[in-house]
This record gives C-alpha cells, structure tokens and sequence, in this order.
C-alpha cells in the first residue's frame, strides 16, 4: 500500500494524548507491541557516556572506542580479547538485572488482555519481566543464542554458562583460549545470533515464533486492534512500522499509537486514527501507571460510598 503523505500530529497536550492512548487500550480487542530500541534506551541500556565508561572503561583506554557498539564491531586480534569484549556485552546487557522496571510497567498494562509483541531489541526484556514467551517474536535475534560463523547448520545454542565462565576467567581483557566456543558440528568458532547479514540463523524457534505471530493476525483480522509502536525509529521501519501502518489502513476498526521521542509520523490516510506522543516510552508508560492508580481509587472510593449509603439506608429502614 502506498501512502502519499505524513502528518506530524500536535502532542502540546501530553495528557490527553495519554487519555487517548488509554481509551484505545480499553476499547481493543487486542494489543499488537512492535517495540524497538528507544523502548530498552528508555528502561536504562543506554551504550555510551557514564554507564559505558563504568563497564567498558578498561576497554575503552586500550583500544580506543567510545562506546559499545564501536566495540562490538572492533577488529580484535584474537578470539580471545573478542570475546572478552563480547561476554562482558552480553552479560550486562542480557543476564544482568534489567536497569529500571519500565518493562514490568508495560506487562502491567497489557496483563488480561490479549497481547503479542513484536521486537527487533535482541536484550531479551521482555521474556524477562515475565512476558509470556508464546507471545513474543523477536526477529533480529538474541543476545542469549549463539550460531556458527559460517553457519553449517540451522541451530542455536544458549550462551549463559558459556558466557558466565568467560567473564568470571577473563584477564588482561582476554579469555582462556580453552573457553573460545566452536560449532560442534564443523569446529568453526560460534558467534552472536544476531542479524547483522545473510548467515543469521533463523532456527525452528525463529519460525515457530513468526508463525504464532502470523496467526495472532489472523485470528484478529477486522477486529478492534491497537498496533502499540514503542520507541521505533526509521533504521528499520520495515520490520513494525511500516507493516503496522498497512494493517491499520486495511483495518478501519484498527487505531494506530506511536510513542517516540523525537519522531512520531504517520500517514495522513490513518491520522484519524493515529495517537502520535513524541515523548520518552518511560515517561508514556509512566503517566498510563498513574492515570491506573488515580482510576482504580476512584473506583474503590465509588464502591465504598455505595457500600456505607446501602449500610445507612438498612440502618434508616430498621429505625
């Protein structure tokens, strides 16, 4: 589908966007998440200044990068400094605790309704806060997995132990070369699942994910859908953002919410049934918490002046 222009929607008025972003969550019949990497900037993987300096600091004086993603592209002399760079990444950015509890907010919000999310983020937050793992299909891949370099095969493999040992033994920024990880298939050394070019490995689980995500579509096609977009730029608006337009559009029950800071678009042949915030994903998820909390305890206010008038008419009714 082709689109012929883009609207850049006033978001003056933060809160009634918010009131917005609610009404459309109660009044779905299912959530869609396309969450990209503003959403993990926003609960604390941030990959330079104080937090790349406090971890990579080391690495940062002897090789001369700035910060991690200048480090995981560094053409290391060995396998050994690669992966002592490697481990520590992926230690701090998949097994260690998640810096903020955005993403608990955000299962918060969807908890009871019928959600899936979609993801290009490879931290694994979302399976971590407790996301339910049949609704989740991260398509760029995991900084849990690893896959061989070349790849011989379609397989993949956990990393934790792998990873645990190597930056527990690292020394002079350098693993033992005993604990270097090589396909056991073909003995070619492993690397990251990760979609940087053609040998990504898509494995069975990649496949099982798309097709649960697929039919979660299907099952849905024509019903009342928010497509819930979470900090996605336009690195890869492929993947979620411009599918997401595409559906809205097909969709007239559908409505369409982008939270982004700094860049919120979308086409004017859906802007009336477009939510635009240009605002941090924590900030967002922040105020939709609040407005839970103000909601539920009026709620709980109505329901006790209900409950003491029904007490006091007994008490009258009894005199």
């Amino acid at each position: 589908m082709f689109f012929s222009r883009l609207t850049r929607q006033s978001t003056a008025a933060f809160s009634k966007q918010i009131d917005k972003l609610r009404a459309a969550l109660d009044a779905s019949d299912a959530v869609v998440i396309g969450a990209g990497a503003g959403l993990s900037t926003a609960a604390g993987y941030t990959y330079s200044g104080e937090r790349f300096d406090e971890l990579f600091g080391d690495f940062a004086a002897r090789y001369g990068f700035a910060d991690m993603y200048s480090g995981g592209f560094y053409p290391y002399d060995s396998l050994e400094e690669h992966w002592a760079f490697w481990s520590r990444y992926i230690m701090c950015n998949r097994y260690d605790p998640i810096p903020t509890p955005l993403y608990e907010q955000l299962l918060n919000i969807v908890r009871g309704r019928d959600y899936f999310v979609l993801t290009t983020n490879v931290d694994h937050c979302f399976q971590r806060a407790g996301f339910d793992k049949q609704r989740l299909f991260y398509t760029q891949g995991d900084y849990g997995l690893l896959q061989c370099s070349k790849p011989c095969c379609q397989e993949t493999w956990d990393n934790e132990e792998f990873i645990r040992y190597m930056v527990a033994a690292q020394q002079d920024l350098r693993i033992p070369s005993a604990l270097v990880p090589h396909c056991s298939h073909c003995g070619a050394p492993l690397t990251m699942n990760l979609r940087a070019d053609d040998t990504f490995v898509q494995d069975k689980g990649w496949y099982a994910a798309a097709d649960r995500y697929q039919d979660f579509l299907r099952r849905h096609n024509n019903m009342r859908v928010l497509f819930l977009e979470l900090g996605v730029g336009g690195n890869t608006p492929v993947i979620i953002k411009y599918p997401f337009w595409q559906m809205t559009a097909k969709n007239e029950r559908a409505m369409y919410a982008c939270v982004n800071l700094g860049e919120v678009v979308a086409p004017a042949e859906i802007a009336d049934r477009s939510i635009l915030i240009d605002a941090d994903a924590g900030r967002v998820l922040d105020a939709l918490a609040v407005q839970a909390i103000r909601l539920q305890r009026r709620y709980c206010l109505i329901n006790t002046c209900t409950s003491a008038s029904k007490v006091q008419h007994s008490h009258w009714g009894r005199s």
